[in-house]
């Protein structure tokens, strides 16, 4: 068994202009975006960095700055003591107004500065200020006053103090009174640090959120109130970086980090997760072992990213579009011209040579339309000149066979004009019966040439002015082999042989020249049967006597089902009916022997032995043989 592979589907052109030109114009575009998306986004996140190193770093040197400041007036107040008590601050000289006034001029020098104490080596002295110590205070004042004794500076842990409105956030520091190398007595300042609070709810815009640490990760002081003092920010990996580093590192890395799904100052996740994504830095205090921590949510820190991102898209969408637009414009222009030389090319195919293109282009397409119109004008002359040629053809055939036809019934005279009756009532039958154009055409020629055959037949037989013999009478019946055989070798004309060659069998058998039964004779030869059949009966012979239509319809359709076609016959009737055949009859008589007659199988009918003007009409159905040659 051969196998053969299915054809591939075909690809419309536009698809293929329109590919190509998306092709040219969207990669390029999609990987330029691309690239210019990734310069920026690592830019804006560098950006973004490098402004919260900036903030970290500008609080940090702040505070840094006010730490110094602070123990620079912390020292020049004490040399200030050690001068005014002359190096005796002991009972006696601790509560002298010249300490005082020192004391109380350092509290109203700076409003930072809430609370100030001078004590002497026994722990005693005097001090001023805008707040009582608490409890918590006073244990920082305690621990301060150990580290003097030690020599040391004390930098205390952020507190609380107050309530309501009147609450403020403080720390201690603390500096040792020397005289040489003599223990006078301690400083201790305690330091409001609402000015370190406004300046982080300064910093804290765009979603950043500062705040400040001490070396155990306690919060010292936040933009915000959700943080409150003393808070331990452990929690968070950046500031557990910070207390891990031991307040060593001099320069942090912004660094990306999550943190639970609660109020840190980062709000809580959008997207209804356990951990909101953080982006965030710290810089150390160093003179005071604190941290300035900001971050901020990665949402919010990259939110000119997302919007580049969105935008870029959102561009990179209408350039698509357009892109997309235009390549179909374009595309179109370059198609529709071929889909009208495509429908053009086929009524072409389909035989219509009058199709035109109209296409207006300075293009090679507008070239090819001008020459395809070319072209079609030179094939419209041509067919025309074809179909003249064929019709001319056609009409010399036509005129051929009938020539053919009338010279073969020129030889018998009691024929003339048999052909061409028997054609034209065989076109009436194939049309009653709605027998197609092609079969048609078969019938016509056929019917003109089915007794072709009978100019081979001798003329003493054929035009014997008597009667024929049983010899005679065989002889006769070859006119239809003779003529199949002289057609045959024309094989335009094989179609037309069935008719010509068995248009006198007959459906009971009885028939010549094969003795062929039902519907073993073909529908031609029927058709022929019944036409051939009609016009014998109705026309003088000269062994017989012209019948009337109606007798001789009467004689066919006794016929029916027997030697003629019922279906055929039915359409001779129903043509006669309608007044679609007319007769003209001729008067040439010829005696037939009644040995003729009985090799027909059948007794000479009545018409032919006495010629009575009366018809019997069984007699005549049975000497039909002889009528039909």
């Amino acid at each position: 068994m051969s196998f053969q592979a299915p054809s591939p589907a075909r690809i419309p052109i536009l698809y293929v202009i329109l590919g190509v030109l998306l092709l040219i114009s969207i990669v390029p575009m999609f990987f330029y975006s691309s690239q210019v998306e990734a310069i920026n986004r690592d830019r804006l996140k560098t950006n973004e960095m490098l402004l919260q190193n900036t903030v970290t770093r500008s609080l940090a040197d702040d505070l840094s700055h006010h730490q110094r400041s602070l123990r620079m007036m912390q020292a020049n107040l004490s040399s200030a003591i050690q001068v005014a008590s002359g190096g005796d601050m002991g009972d006696n000289n601790i509560e002298a107004p010249e300490l005082r006034a020192l004391l109380e001029n350092f509290v109203s020098s700076s409003d930072e500065i809430a609370y100030a104490t001078l004590l002497n080596s026994d722990a005693k002295g005097i001090s001023a200020g805008r707040i009582a110590p608490d409890a918590f205070l006073q244990r920082e004042l305690e621990r301060a006053y150990a580290a003097a004794r030690d020599g040391r500076v004390y930098n205390g842990q952020a507190l609380r103090v107050g309530d309501g409105k009147s609450s403020r956030t403080v720390f201690l520091v603390s500096t040792p009174v020397n005289y040489g190398p003599r223990f006078l007595g301690m400083i201790a300042t305690v330091v409001d640090l609402q000015f370190l609070i406004r300046r982080l709810q300064e910093a804290s815009g765009g979603g950043l959120t500062p705040y400040v640490v001490d070396a155990q990760g306690r919060l010292v002081a936040a933009a915000t109130s959700e943080f409150a003092t003393g808070q331990d920010m452990k929690n968070l990996e950046i500031v557990r970086n910070f207390v891990d580093s031991g307040n060593k590192a001099q320069l942090a890395p912004t660094m990306e980090f999550s943190v639970a799904n609660e109020k840190t100052g980062a709000g809580k996740s959008n997207d209804g997760k356990n951990t909101v994504e953080m982006l965030g830095t710290y810089s150390p205090v160093t003179a005071l072992d604190w941290a300035v921590v900001v971050q901020k949510p990665r949402r919010e820190a990259y939110r000119g990213v997302y919007e580049m991102q969105q935008t870029e898209r959102m561009l990179a969408l209408f350039a698509v579009f357009l892109s997309v637009g235009v390549s179909i414009i374009a595309a179109r222009r370059i198609t529709n011209p071929l889909e009208v030389l495509t429908e053009s090319s086929r009524a072409l195919a389909r035989g219509d040579f009058s199709q035109r293109v109209r296409l207006w282009s300075r293009t090679e397409i507008g070239e090819l339309a001008e020459t395809f119109n070319t072209m079609s004008d030179e094939l419209e002359r041509y067919v025309a000149d074809l179909k003249q040629a064929a019709e001319e053809n056609r009409a010399l055939f036509m005129g051929s066979i009938q020539m053919l036809a009338g010279a073969v019934d020129e030889k018998d005279p009691y024929t003339r004009g048999h052909s061409d009756r028997v054609t034209r009532y065989s076109m009436l039958i194939g049309k009653e019966m709605e027998l197609g154009s092609d079969f048609m055409e078969i019938l016509q020629i056929s019917a003109q040439l089915h007794d072709v055959g009978k100019i081979g037949i001798e003329d003493h037989i054929l035009k014997k002015p008597g009667a024929l013999t049983a010899e005679e009478f065989e002889v006769m019946k070859t006119h239809t082999t003779r003529g199949a055989n002289i057609l045959r070798p024309v094989k335009q004309l094989a179609e037309m042989l069935p008719g010509i060659e068995l248009h006198h069998e007959a459906l009971d058998g009885r028939g010549y020249p094969y003795g062929l039964q039902g519907d073993q004779v073909p529908l031609l030869a029927r058709v022929i049967a019944v036409a051939d059949t009609f016009d014998a009966l109705t026309t003088n012979r000269p062994y017989q006597q012209a019948h009337s239509p109606e007798d001789a319809l009467r004689i066919v359709q006794n016929l029916a089902g027997k030697r003629l076609d019922p279906t055929a016959v039915a359409a001779l009737l129903a043509v006669y009916e309608r007044g679609e055949i007319r007769l003209q009859r001729f008067s040439i008589k010829r005696p037939v022997t009644a040995a003729v007659v009985a090799a027909a199988g059948s007794p000479p009918p009545p018409e032919v032995s006495a010629g009575p003007a009366s018809l019997n009409l069984a007699a005549s159905a049975a000497s039909l043989e002889k009528t039909s040659v």
